[in-house]
């Protein structure tokens, strides 16, 4: 089965305020917040860097480099956009090492803005999470989608993968809506291809995986069960990756979504049996039959099963209005993707040039 990503289901109707997003990368700042102190001693030098129209990986790959270490010893606890002013923490395993001195590292656009020591690794998803200020310009009626951002901030949105984890979405010279390349790649893998790029390899099996989520997630909306606990659902504390199955013995559990305490979850497909029961599994069974080949490929590539919660709630909401121009501030925890609230706010567009 061909898989597009333009037929996902919005939670309250898909919006009619037009915009542009990212018309230049200061539009669009990211602040990564770790969640916890470092201790200024220990093998790991920390250093904050902030930068510019660079890809997280480009960066690692730059700073491996200059530091003589080997790549797998610079580590950073996510990928951040390339087109964006961003301010994350890289992490270098150096040790018996004195700190590196960053005086002579000539990257454009990278800029060292700390630099200390920790007595732990920097691992992947190691983060609270991530501070966003995004402005949208031209904006074709900002009260409207004022409203869709308060509304979201207070009823929370769809947490699906941002397509940026699909690829590039762009239109062909017909106007025909063409997918991302990792999805392509994905694809391609799933129908026997061999990717022996490792990193190449390693982005399409995050898109493949994350596609089966959000594939979930859109069928729950659209069977008018997305604000609805249901018995069987594997329910996720805010702020944990930790989950327990509602057997329907507790009766709180629907406040407790309503007062974002949790949320149910979909399946991140991989081996083994679903942990969600009755109907909930039955629905994630549905979906997964829909996609045999890419999920029996996900099992067999020996990812197990795992659970993402459904919906995130944008903390911290903040705007500003200068005519058609408006400016938003929010935070949302790690792994989740500000373009998934913009896509449920407003319908807001990327200028070509911006790959």
């Amino acid at each position: 089965m061909t898989m597009t990503t333009a037929n996902w289901h919005y939670l309250n109707g898909k919006p009619q305020t037009h915009g542009i997003f990212k018309q230049h990368a200061e539009d669009f700042v990211v602040i990564e917040d770790l969640g916890y102190p470092l201790t200024g001693e220990g093998e790991h030098q920390f250093i904050l860097v902030e930068k510019i129209n660079n890809n997280t990986a480009f960066v690692a790959e730059a700073l491996a480099k200059f530091t003589g270490l080997a790549l797998r010893n610079v580590t950073y606890a996510g990928r951040k956009d390339k087109f964006a002013l961003t301010r994350q923490w890289f992490g270098l395993h150096a040790p018996g090492q004195a700190d590196f001195d960053f005086s002579g590292l000539n990257l454009p656009g990278v800029n060292i803005l700390s630099q200390t020591r920790h007595n732990k690794k920097l691992k992947t998803g190691q983060l609270k999470g991530n501070r966003f200020t995004i402005v949208l310009r031209e904006v074709s009626a900002p009260e409207q989608a004022i409203k869709r951002f308060e509304q979201a901030a207070q009823q929370g949105v769809p947490n699906y993968y941002g397509e940026q984890r699909f690829g590039v979405v762009r239109q062909n010279s017909e106007g025909e809506r063409m997918e991302g390349g990792n999805l392509q790649l994905a694809q391609r893998m799933v129908e026997g291809e061999t990717i022996r790029n490792r990193n190449k390899r390693s982005m399409a099996v995050s898109a493949l995986r994350s596609y089966i989520f959000n594939c979930n997630l859109s069928a729950r909306i659209e069977a008018a069960r997305f604000d609805a606990v249901l018995e069987g659902d594997a329910l996720m504390l805010s702020g944990s990756n930790s989950f327990f199955i509602n057997d329907g013995s507790d009766p709180s559990v629907q406040q407790r979504y309503i007062e974002k305490d949790l949320a149910p979850s979909a399946p991140l497909w991989g081996k083994g049996p679903l942990p969600s029961t009755g109907e909930v599994a039955a629905m994630e069974r549905q979906v997964a039959e829909q996609y045999t080949a890419a999920a029996t490929f996900l099992a067999d590539a020996g990812l197990r099963q795992e659970r993402r919660a459904i919906k995130i709630w944008p903390q911290n909401l903040e705007w500003d209005q200068q005519g058609d121009t408006l400016t938003l501030c929010f935070s949302l925890p790690s792994g989740c993707f500000a373009t998934s609230v913009l896509r449920e706010c407003i319908n807001a567009r990327e200028p070509q040039n911006n790959t």
